[in-house]
């Protein structure tokens, strides 16, 4: 079931949000926005999305979500580069959930990289 607001923080619906990004017709322009939507990826189950997001060399070959996981509000705590000018950019987020119903968070530092002029998720920044 899609939500009607995104899942991803931002003002708007989830259509006009990351759902135009998830639906294959709009790639995502910065890295903060591809965070945002992969985000909301996680939120509403959509793993072909995610899976089409990851970089090839980093890709898993199959992604299955926790179904007991829901994935509840995201924080970006910072970023760098990941611009329209970029080729590469972090993106610093908490992202906060609810798991067989006792409340977390992720906090990770996720790099991106342009594939084929497209921003892609490449790995976590150790």
């Amino acid at each position: 079931m899609r939500p009607a607001s995104c899942p991803c923080g931002l003002a708007g619906s989830y259509a006009a949000c990351c759902g135009r990004f998830h639906d294959g017709g709009l790639a995502a322009p910065t890295a903060e926005l591809l965070m945002r939507s992969r985000f909301s990826a996680f939120a509403v189950g959509d793993t072909a999305y995610l899976l089409r997001t990851w970089h090839p060399e980093t890709r898993p070959r199959r992604l299955a979500l926790d179904p007991g996981q829901e994935w509840t509000r995201l924080e970006i705590l910072g970023r760098t580069g990941g611009g329209l000018l970029h080729a590469e950019g972090t993106v610093e987020f908490r992202a906060h959930y609810r798991h067989h119903g006792r409340d977390g968070f992720l906090e990770e530092n996720s790099r991106f990289r342009r594939a084929d002029g497209q921003w892609v998720y490449l790995d976590a920044d150790a």
